[in-house]
């Protein structure tokens, strides 16, 4: 079976990367050496941010960027996941009434940022969003574009408390604590699955001939719609009842281990 796989799918932070943020030395000659499969990024980072990332071979990818909001193929968005206009008008006045945070919108053709945003705040979105514009109106500039996600930086490392006033939401709308200074609003619908979905609805190959790679929570719709799925040894225990088999860890090259022991077609 594993001589089928078509399709090969990679979270990026704990997965791929090493915690020095590389990516394994003997990948890019692993992803020039297999054109016949599709390879895909899939994380929660910006589009723009992952391109850039991946350096010299940023056009052999598929991206399904800000977990699975938006899906790129070619520097074309082929898949998204938009929040209504009236969802993000809620959300974002509410944000606006809050101490301590400062939302960025996410959009295909970039993030959208506050004109009076703290320099140390900037500074840290700048890192994961590399298309990112200060705005003197957020919301004006948002409706240009279609917006997948609400990126919240929280001061202080109060997530949990911002996370908490968010618990009221729609049902249609998630919150997720994604590191310890941010939380994300999406739609519901829009995870790292769903994206990987809309790839294989587009080029016609069965989960059963895609392979997954994650290791956090916001990787199980990832491995779910792959058959061959993989969590990382450093990943979360959850994460490792879901996947199929256990790689071995992020410091160790485990994608590596793995990939290059299997017979992929030629």
């Amino acid at each position: 079976m594993m001589k089928n796989i078509k399709l090969t799918a990679f979270d990026m932070d704990g997965t791929l990367l090493n915690d020095r943020k590389e990516l394994p030395p003997d990948f890019p000659a692993w992803v020039k050496n297999h054109p016949q499969i599709r390879k895909v990024i899939a994380s929660g980072r910006q589009y723009y941010t992952l391109r850039d990332n991946m350096g010299e071979l940023k056009d052999e990818f598929l991206y399904v960027a800000e977990n699975g909001g938006v899906v790129y193929e070619k520097e074309e968005a082929l898949y998204c996941d938009e929040i209504p206009s009236e969802d993000l008008r809620y959300c974002v006045d509410r944000l606006n009434r809050m101490e301590g945070v400062t939302p960025m919108l996410c959009g295909v053709k970039g993030a959208y940022i506050r004109q009076d945003t703290k320099a140390a705040v900037f500074k840290e979105a700048s890192m994961y969003y590399h298309r990112l514009t200060k705005c003197e109106n957020v919301m004006e500039e948002a409706l240009k574009d279609r917006i997948v996600k609400i990126a919240i930086f929280v001061e202080n490392y109060q997530v949990n408390k911002a996370a908490a006033a968010f618990a009221d939401l729609p049902e249609r709308l998630a919150v997720v604590v994604s590191g310890d200074s941010w939380i994300d609003i999406a739609n519901a619908s829009a995870n790292k699955g769903a994206g990987i979905a809309a790839i294989q609805r587009k080029y016609q190959i069965k989960p059963e001939e895609c392979m997954a790679f994650g290791d956090y929570l916001n990787d199980v719709e990832l491995l779910k719609s792959c058959g061959e799925s993989y969590c990382m040894e450093n990943g979360h225990p959850r994460l490792k009842e879901i996947a199929r088999h256990i790689a071995p860890s992020n410091n160790e090259c485990g994608v590596m281990q793995v990939i290059n022991q299997l017979p992929f077609n030629v």
